[in-house]
């Protein structure tokens, strides 16, 4: 034996060093998705400063010109400067797909939280209802109520994508709501006398809302879907009012004038946004998923 372990005091032993911190990385998050989205969203905002025509001057002697130094993505079929139309068109089917969103989002709390907390008998028919609307496809549900509405616009066309599409959301919320609701916090707080909206936003919605986060995120990306799609179909926002789905509405024009730049250069913009919040929502939804295993 040496003369350090002879001399090593009894019952005193030295203390193992203390483990290292393993650095929480984030793995897989979308970090090409997030600086693609972000960079989008705010060349949209700031379309004034990046504009280098009036997006809306009709510039008859320059109609279906291709990609040059004056004009950088061309011209449409109405002489209107593609690269300008990008930026101004994002900003609005960006704003078409939030406010559908915020439309929807608040519906499905709502409706969802209404449903969690009521009785079995009220659960089992709001449930029944939610379920016969989704039956319906959401595209018909869209062109009829436009039809009630009439002439679309950016707030009615919201209106219309928002309250048609907020039934899976609910369906999610009231799950959580039905698990929660007889927790000692939620009924104390209803015993004391706290109204509805107050118990929503201080008890319930803080436990369910990372649960709809990636729903919220999709949401966004259906909306603008949507948007374009029945701009596209010639029943959503007309020609005067730029946004990515009126100017892919010029498609069949640009096919038969072999404009290829009309169609391909919005369709890669709108087709990146989506591919975007897809990604960001895809993890949001792991992210949750890995969050409930560990509870």
């Amino acid at each position: 034996m040496t003369e350090k372990e002879l001399f090593t005091m009894v019952g005193i032993r030295p203390e193992p060093p203390a483990p290292k911190k393993k650095v929480r990385r984030l793995s897989g998050f979308p970090w090409i998705s997030v600086i693609l989205l972000s960079l989008i969203v705010l060349c949209c905002l700031f379309a004034e400063v990046i504009m280098t025509k009036d997006p809306s001057y009709l510039d008859l002697k320059n109609f279906n010109v291709a990609p040059n130094a004056e004009f950088l993505f061309g011209t449409d079929t109405l002489g209107r400067d593609i690269f300008s139309g990008i930026w101004y068109g994002g900003r609005i089917s960006i704003m078409i797909g939030f406010l559908a969103t915020v439309i929807s989002t608040f519906i499905a709390v709502v409706y969802g939280s209404v449903s969690g907390i009521a009785p079995q008998w009220l659960d089992t028919l709001m449930m029944r209802f939610t379920e016969i609307f989704l039956s319906v496809p959401g595209l018909l549900l869209v062109l009829f109520l436009q039809a009630i509405l009439g002439q679309a616009n950016v707030l009615t066309l919201s209106i219309v994508i928002g309250v048609t599409s907020w039934a899976s959301i609910a369906k999610v919320i009231r799950t959580e709501v039905r698990q929660i609701r007889n927790s000692e916090y939620v009924v104390a707080s209803r015993c004391m006398g706290g109204k509805f909206f107050h118990i929503l936003g201080r008890h319930l919605a803080p436990n369910f809302i990372a649960s709809i986060m990636f729903m919220v995120v999709m949401n966004v990306r259906s909306a603008i879907g949507s948007e374009s799609t029945l701009s596209f179909m010639g029943m959503g926002l007309p020609l005067e009012i730029i946004s990515w789905g009126s100017m892919l509405s010029l498609a069949e024009k640009a096919l038969l004038t072999d404009s290829w730049w009309i169609i391909l250069i919005p369709g890669i913009f709108l087709v990146t946004l989506l591919m975007c919040l897809t990604n960001i929502g895809n993890y949001l939804r792991k992210a949750a998923n890995r969050k409930e295993s560990n509870l």
